[in-house]
Order: C-alpha cells, then structure tokens, then sequence
C-alpha cells in the first residue's frame, strides 16, 4: 500500500480509532454503490489484458499475468446481472485476496472510507437490486450516498467460485500499490494531474500517467550497444519488438546503481518512438491538484542536467517534493536520442538478437510443447503427445450418431481418423473454416483422435520453473486445463491441455466403435 494507506491503517490500528472507525473501499457497480473493507484489498488496478479461459464460469473475464503472478479477473456485472458495457477509463479491477487474489472489475472506483462504527448497520430487510445474500452490512450516510452495501466476498467466492483453490503463490516483485486518493475519483478531472511515481537515488520523480504505456521488469538479459554511451544500457526485447533501455541515474549524473528486484523499467512513448528508463523502484499513482504544483524555478530550468524536469509537485503540506518529468524534454536528452539511434542500426543490421534455450539438447529442466490457437488464445500440449498434425480436408464424412463433438472422419494414410473439433469441445463459439486450420492427432486410451484447431504457431521450450497449476475455476477445467506456462517476460500465457482428458469418458468407447465400424 503506499504511504498514505499505510498511516490511514496506523491510526486505525490505535485502541481509540479501532474502537470507532473502520476503512472500507467504495465503488460503483451498474445502477449500484458498493463497499468492501479495506483489509482484504490488494490493490487497485486498470483492467488488465486478458487470456479466455474455456469451461470457466461465464462470470470470468479471464486470467491476467499481473507481475509474474496469475490473477483471475471476475465481471461483477455478470455477478450481479447487470448489462454488459465498455471498460473506459473509469474502469479499475479491485484485487482482493481472500485466501487466492482475485480482480473484481467494478465502473469506478469513487473513494476510500473512514466509517464510524454506528454508522454500519446490519444488512436485514434491505430492498436492492441484487442478492442481499452477498450483502453483509450498510453504510449509512456515507460519502455523500444515503446507504452504501457492504459486500461480503467470501459468499461471493464460494458462490461463484466453489472450486477455486488458488493460483500459484510465486511473485516475482513487490505489488505497485495504488495511493488511496488516486481513488477518489477516477474521472479526468481538468484540475488534477495524474501521475506514475518512482525513485531514483532516494529522490521521488513522476511521469503523466497518459505517457506511460506500461512497467515492467528489468530482464535478466540485455543486449549490449557497442561503442554507446554509458548511459545507453543496450536493448530488450519486448513483444516481439526492440525497446532501448537508458538509465536515469546516468542521464542526471547519479552514482550507478545495479539492478535489483526493486528495480522497474518505465517505458514512456512519443509519437512512434518508445523507450525504457530503468527508475530504482515505482512507488504509486498519483492524482494531485494542480494547486499543489509549481513550474520548474527558471533558473533551474535551462539546459542542462534539470532540463528534463518540469514541475514539482508539493505533497504532504510541502514535507515531501516530486519532481515531474517532461516526456518531451526526455526525448530532446542525448542518452535517449542515442538509444533510439542504437536500436535503428540493430534493426538494419544483421545482429538483431535472437532468443534462444540455454541448450540446444533435451533438458530436464525444460518441458517440449506444441503451441497452437484458439482465436486469440494460445494453448499448448506436450509435443510427446502429439502423433501428427495435418490440414483440414475440404469435406470430412459424416457419420450418423456420432458423439455431438465429432465433426466427421478423414481417411489418414489408410486409416480412419475420428475428427473432433476442439473449439466445440471447450464449448466456444464455432468459426469458418480457413487454411490456416490444422489437425492435431492424439494416441488417447489407443484410440487415433484428430482436433481441428484454428492455427498450429510453434513448438516451444518452456522452463519448468515458468509452468504453473492454473486457477482452479470449475471441475472440467480444472482437469483438462490444469497447468499453464506463465512467460512473463514474453507477456505470454500459454494454457496446457492434458490431452487424456480432451474425450470425455462416456464418448471413448463410441469412438472406438466408430472406428471399427467405419474401418469395416
């Protein structure tokens, strides 16, 4: 939590406060307020990218990688049974942790609380427009609402989620704490600055939030730049693409610094260009009244060393001084005009870097899949599973009474193939078919089963150390979709299939009739 948070949770802690006062979070939900104690709340979060996930609850938005963690993002408007609607900027995931983190994705987040204990009152005869039997208490005059519900997420979870059993504890660094009166309002207000906060040299520095695409952790390799200044640290790859890396500490002359868990890159953009500037570590978002800021001293803001910051910002009563950082000003800087350069002689040169596995040869550390899509989803099975992987005939035969997810039968070299279609297996929407569908066969219970599958993309070595069980979301899923390969520094979630479980057991035999009956 940041440090605001954290003096809020001190003062309530005392015997007095306790006595009197507890904090709660408030947000909006379809036509409703809501309330949840503090306690439980991780953190707050802009709604993450996510990776559908099939056999899930339809109340699962998906499963996000929130720094190397797996966090199941949950629709409270499909709890509750509200319209769907468009994530906007308003939009936030409330990230609770009862026993397993989940993210709640709520309209808006309106505020955090300070309540006086008679003003709770029990949640009996209560006239809303959801389940009361989630509602575990009122707040009565409230932040300027008559009557707030307090929600109760441990009925909530079991209710939705009897199943869940939690995704793996492993955390790669510290949780980005939201300052709680970034809160307060989530609407663009024109008199407020809302900033990414950071440190550097124990000096606090902050971006705009607009320029900031994304944090992320330093990788544990980075590509060198020959003959490049020092401030120039090399390049990552990032998705796909080259991102230069620079480092704040030597663009404002500060003592060099290795990098550690704490250790954050920011990449900010302008225009076309992005680049990452390695900040010790990332404290908070911050929404400050522009009454609370002041231009760079003109003294002070000439070229040089502090041309790059533009405002401070006095917090605190003025006890504590963020200096804000011109995205414009940074991209003038010779460190950052160097990377960029860098980074367009790599891409027109033959060395751009390639990833490779520690070692080219089997590894027990290391586990083989074969990597294939379902519209945007990648899924993966071990490729010693795998027999074979053709393409889609033009017409498979159909076959009366045939189990419903059979699709047909292909003659495969002499042999008939029962062709099944996995999307209908995991209950997802059907699609054309297309040249870039495939067939994977499997040997499952000896009996030859093809799936057709929108793409095959790669076959792929993971770490062991990055595969992971996956959230336990319902019965089914948790058996055939039990593990997933988390590639954080790739932004990837691959989901593993065991495939044993892809023919459910009431259909093996019919299979294998099927295959008697059409070989005959």
């Amino acid at each position: 939590m940041t440090m605001d948070t954290q003096n809020q949770r001190q003062e309530a802690d005392t015997p007095a406060a306790t006595s009197e006062t507890r904090q709660f979070v408030t947000f909006i939900v379809g036509t409703e307020v809501f309330a949840v104690d503090m306690a439980p709340v991780q953190e707050i979060i802009r709604v993450p990218e996510v990776v559908k996930v099939p056999l899930a609850p339809r109340t699962l938005d998906g499963l996000a990688n929130l720094r190397g963690k797996v966090l199941p993002i949950v629709s409270l408007r499909r709890i509750f049974g509200f319209d769907e609607c468009a994530y906007d900027d308003a939009t936030r995931a409330v990230v609770i942790d009862i026993g397993q983190p989940l993210g709640f994705v709520v309209d808006r987040v309106v505020s955090v609380v300070g309540v006086d204990v008679r003003q709770i009152e029990a949640a009996s005869a209560i006239s809303a427009t959801v389940n009361t039997e989630l509602v575990s208490g009122l707040l009565k005059d409230v932040g300027g609402y008559p009557m707030i519900m307090v929600l109760d997420f441990n009925k909530l979870i079991a209710g939705e989620f009897s199943s869940v059993a939690g995704a793996s504890a492993r955390h790669t660094g510290p949780v980005l704490a939201q300052d709680s009166r970034a809160q307060t309002q989530e609407a663009k207000v024109s008199d407020e600055l809302h900033l990414v906060s950071f440190e550097v040299a124990e000096q606090e520095y902050a971006i705009a939030i607009d320029d900031v695409q994304e944090i992320v952790q330093v990788p544990e390799v980075i590509v060198h730049v020959p003959h490049s200044a020092p401030h120039v640290l090399g390049v990552m790859t990032l998705r796909n693409r080259l991102l230069p890396l620079v480092s704040l500490r030597c663009m404002f002359g500060l003592p060099t610094r290795h990098a550690d868990e704490n250790s954050r890159i920011v990449v900010v953009s302008l225009g076309s260009a992005s680049v990452g500037v390695v900040m010790d570590s990332v404290n908070e978002v911050l929404r400050v009244a522009l009454s609370e800021v002041d231009a760079m001293p003109s003294l002070l803001a000439k070229d040089g060393d502090l041309s790059e910051i533009s405002q401070i910002c006095r917090l605190d009563g003025g006890k504590r001084l963020v200096s804000i950082l011109s995205v414009g000003n940074l991209f003038r800087h010779c460190a950052i005009k160097e990377a960029l350069t860098a980074v367009n002689t790599m891409n027109n040169s033959t060395l751009l870097p390639v990833t490779k596995s520690p070692d080219d040869g089997a590894r027990d550390d290391e586990e083989q899949v074969v990597v294939f899509r379902l519209g945007q989803e990648e899924f993966g099975v071990p490729i010693d599973s795998v027999q074979e992987i053709v393409r889609v005939v033009e017409q498979l035969t159909h076959v009366p009474k045939a189990p419903p997810a059979v699709e047909g039968v292909i003659n495969l070299r002499g042999a008939v193939l029962p062709v099944m279609d996995l999307r209908r297996r995991l209950g997802l929407a059907q699609v054309a078919r297309s040249d870039q569908q495939r067939i994977m066969v499997f040997l499952i219970e000896g009996v030859r089963t093809g799936f057709i599958v929108d793409s095959v993309v790669e076959v792929l070595k993971v770490q062991k150390s990055s595969i992971e069980p996956a959230p336990r979301l319902s019965g089914e899923q948790t058996q055939l979709l039990a593990r997933m390969a988390n590639l954080e520094k790739q932004k990837r979630l691959v989901q593993l299939i065991d495939p044993h479980y892809l023919i459910e057991k009431k259909d093996r035999a019919d299979l294998a009739e099927l295959a008697e009956l059409t070989t005959a």
